[in-house]
């Protein structure tokens, strides 16, 4: 038992040693400066290393795999805005072409058509012509019958005429007379 009262005085007395002690921050003791110190240079070389062999690496990957996209779809932007140039003057000339192509459409269906035209026309032209002779044919054939037939009642009145004045007439003598007064 005596030991035991000795064991625990002494433990009393480290107890009371520490309590002289001052109890603060770990980290503004001076005494332990040295081993913080030691620690604190290890953690940033561990750091340095984990960043620079890992996490760096895969940071510097990811942006030149994003820069080789932008640059890829810069490329292949710059492609397509030359093909849309491509395909717009294409499409300008095909547009030409095809007014081109409507002009000489037009140009020649007016040409067939006058053509058509002027083939009416002369047979119109010829059918009046035609009926034109035909008419001048009746007209003339209708001068002649008229004047005939004139003839026929100027020789009838003047005979009438002469017998109802009391002269008397022959037919030879009125149709000379009737045919001189008739031919001017």
């Amino acid at each position: 038992m005596a030991t035991e009262t000795h064991a625990v005085d002494t433990h009393a007395a480290e107890a009371a040693g520490h309590a002289g002690e001052a109890v603060g921050m770990p980290q503004i003791d001076f005494t332990s400066f040295p081993n913080q110190i030691f620690w604190l240079v290890i953690t940033l070389v561990v750091i340095y290393f984990v960043l620079s062999r890992i996490s760096l690496p895969r940071i510097a990957a990811v942006l030149a795999e994003r820069q080789g996209t932008i640059t890829n779809d810069i490329a292949a932007a710059e492609d397509l805005k030359l093909k849309a140039v491509e395909a717009e003057e294409a499409y300008n000339k095909a547009l030409a072409d095809a007014r081109v192509e409507a002009g000489q459409i037009v140009a020649d269906a007016r040409a067939e058509i006058q053509a058509d035209l002027d083939v009416a026309i002369a047979k119109a032209d010829a059918e009046i012509s035609a009926k034109t002779a035909e008419s001048e044919k009746a007209i003339n054939a209708i001068r002649e019958s008229a004047a005939d037939s004139v003839k026929v009642v100027a020789k009838d009145t003047a005979k009438e005429i002469v017998a109802a004045l009391g002269g008397a007439s022959d037919a030879k003598s009125i149709t000379a007379a009737v045919t001189a007064r008739m031919k001017g």
